[in-house]
């Protein structure tokens, strides 16, 4: 008797975690959730707000690059 219950159990704890891999990787339930969540996240790009990332982008590195010029220019002056 007390075979068949371990071996149930056992059954039971395996069947479990491959139950579970298996449900999660059925490509309808990847379609279906997984892409619809990232497009939720991570729309597609607009023109527009791609555009205003590049400009900010642009800004970021200019404003990096003065402030080394600046240090550079202190820093050959003593």
């Amino acid at each position: 008797m007390g075979v068949k219950i371990e071996i149930f159990r056992m059954m039971l704890y395996l069947s479990f975690p491959v139950a579970m891999f298996w449900i999660s990787n059925q490509a309808e339930y990847f379609e279906e959730y997984i892409v619809k969540r990232k497009r939720e996240i991570f729309p597609p790009d607009e023109k527009m707000h791609r555009q205003e990332l590049e400009a900010f982008k642009e800004r970021m590195r200019a404003r990096k690059e003065q402030r080394i010029l600046k240090q550079m220019g202190l820093e050959s002056q003593d």
